[in-house]
């Protein structure tokens, strides 16, 4: 079965926050695992399905545990 490939302005509304902060966190290495189709500037970014799923997953947390 194929993943899908989510830009990002499919995804932000997905995760309540702006392209910006999309944008941030790949800047800083703490967002969703994205694919970028070629280097540089020009390159476009690619979110799977399945990425976004697991990164949600990591940081559910259960009732009753501290951060």
């Amino acid at each position: 079965m194929a993943d899908d490939l989510l830009s990002p302005k499919e995804v932000a509304p997905i995760l309540r926050v702006t392209t910006q902060a999309l944008a941030s966190w790949r800047w800083m290495g703490t967002g969703p695992d994205y694919i970028k189709t070629s280097p540089g500037r020009s390159g476009r970014i690619r979110y799977k399905r399945s990425a976004i799923e697991k990164w949600l997953n990591e940081r559910t947390v259960s009732g009753g545990q501290a951060a």
